[in-house]
């Protein structure tokens, strides 16, 4: 997988979240908070924790509370994905969709981190 230098140089921390989350069997190496900006000019940060096992984990907000996501497989970028919500990194650029509401139509999307 070639998400861990991506998701590295994407990275932010959010230490308020991260820091009560605690699963012993999984070791987490690095934190990093980013934060993005969508147009219409929404602001947010995300919390990127990548474990030593291999995976990693995204704290998006969405709705005022975080959610916890879990990599998956992408052919382009890094795509993380818990339920229905899908949160998806190419480079700088990020797209959060909700298939509950229409898994063709991304809830945020043309977000950019800062």
């Amino acid at each position: 997988m070639k998400m861990l230098p991506l998701a590295g140089l994407l990275l932010f921390v959010g230490s308020a979240h991260a820091a009560s989350l605690n699963v012993p069997q999984i070791q987490i190496h690095r934190t990093i908070d980013v934060t993005y900006r969508c147009p219409g000019g929404d602001r947010f940060s995300v919390t990127y924790l990548n474990g030593g096992n291999g995976q990693n984990f995204a704290i998006v907000p969405y709705r005022g509370k975080p959610m916890l996501l879990t990599s998956t497989m992408s052919a382009d970028g890094v795509k993380f994905q818990a339920d229905s919500m899908t949160w998806w990194i190419k480079g700088r650029d990020a797209t959060l969709s909700d298939a509950r509401i229409d898994a063709n139509q991304p809830v945020m999307t043309g977000c950019k981190s800062t």
